[in-house]
């Protein structure tokens, strides 16, 4: 079952100053935002705050900058005129949180990107305890960043007069908790993504969970190489071959059925997607399915010629009768591209932090919200 945290429903937020960590980090082309998914599911705790009274203060990363310095490719300018549009509400930008003063009759404020902040990362005393001097509550509604131990996220909580879990937070943990802990079976589990090396733990955790797991995308090529199948220039990481046969041969023992493609869509001489009988075979057991949980594409699939794979998986998962969770930056462009938003039972806003929760991992921003939830 779910933490017993402290939520936004059971403190009361009348005039009070509440902010709230969000995962705005959304891809931004020419200053428009491309996918506005991660912030329309952030909606539901901000309109929360508002209508019980509150002065609302959001907060949120996009992408990697390097610290202390502002790039407008980076800026979150773009997404409180997105916010805007979705809200229907005023949106006050502050570039600079800690110098530029805020009006109490602004109701809703988007701080700059907190990447830009120099110990963001570190979580520097200073710069979280600044954090916490901002608010009366601060609101954990970043799924996405809560396996981040930054000033952000788990720094400014831990001084915080009053520190919650938001609502987005926690539909995020009770249905990751109803997939991983208490799921109905057949349970089958969907890995993609290019490199086997960023989900090898995850695969060997989920082999001790799921009845059948379908991998695909470049990680599939190292377990394939492993499996001394030919896979010519395709990406492979040669050093985790052994832990690949390791995984193979772990799962046989768990009783854990692996499914590999057997067959490619190829240009010069690399792997680019699955195949026509590969799609036959992986949409078997998704069809029996009673549970499904889904993380990373299948092929390239931002490219028209090797989305196919990936976009059949999809209409598989949305047409099943299973319940289905998907996550992970790639598998939400996926769904919105397929337009199967609607389709999926959950999309989590999760990319790492979906991961390490599935590998059983504790999360920080979760952690300390267990220590520092009363009043």
């Amino acid at each position: 079952m779910a933490p017993k945290l402290l939520t936004l429903d059971e403190v009361d937020l009348r005039n009070k100053r509440v902010l709230i960590r969000e995962d705005f980090n959304v891809p931004i082309e020419n200053s428009q935002v491309q996918s506005d998914l991660r912030i329309r599911a952030a909606l539901p705790g901000i309109k929360q705050a508002l209508a019980a009274g509150a002065q609302v203060r959001l907060m949120s990363h996009l992408g990697r900058p390097a610290e202390g310095n502002w790039l407008a490719e980076y800026s979150l300018e773009p997404i409180a005129k997105c916010l805007e549009k979705l809200i229907n509400l005023p949106v006050k930008f502050i570039k600079d949180m800690f110098n530029e003063p805020v009006s109490p009759t602004d109701n809703l404020i988007l701080f700059e990107n907190v990447r830009f902040l120099a110990g963001e990362t570190d979580n520097d005393v200073k710069k979280k305890k600044k954090m916490a001097g901002m608010c009366d509550v601060f609101v954990m509604d970043a799924f996405g960043s809560a396996h981040r131990a930054h000033a952000s996220t788990v720094g400014v909580a831990e001084f915080a007069r009053q520190a919650v879990a938001g609502p987005l937070l926690m539909q995020e943990i009770t249905a990751l908790d109803k997939i991983m802990r208490s799921p109905i079976a057949p349970v089958v589990a969907i890995i993609g993504g290019a490199k086997i090396s960023t989900k090898l733990q995850v695969l060997f955790s989920l082999i001790t969970k799921v009845n059948s797991l379908i991998i695909g995308g470049g990680m599939a090529n190292t377990l394939l190489a492993a499996q001394g199948v030919d896979i010519g220039a395709s990406l492979c990481e040669a050093d985790l071959i052994p832990e690949a046969k390791r995984l193979l041969l772990a799962a046989q023992q768990c009783k854990c059925q692996i499914l590999l493609p057997i067959d490619f869509v190829t240009a010069d001489n690399k792997i680019l997607d699955i195949g026509a009988q590969t799609i036959v075979n992986y949409i078997q057991p998704i069809k029996q399915a009673r549970t499904i949980l889904w993380n990373g594409p299948l092929g390239v699939f931002e490219d028209p010629r090797y989305a196919n794979g990936t976009r059949q998986i999809a209409i598989a998962v949305a047409n099943s009768q299973a319940f289905s969770v998907a996550g992970g930056g790639d598998t939400l462009l996926a769904i919105e591209q397929f337009n199967l938003t609607e389709q999926i039972d959950y999309i989590s806003t999760g990319g790492g932090a979906f991961l390490e929760y599935i590998e059983g991992k504790a999360l920080p921003a979760i952690t300390v919200l267990l220590t520092n939830g009363g009043p």
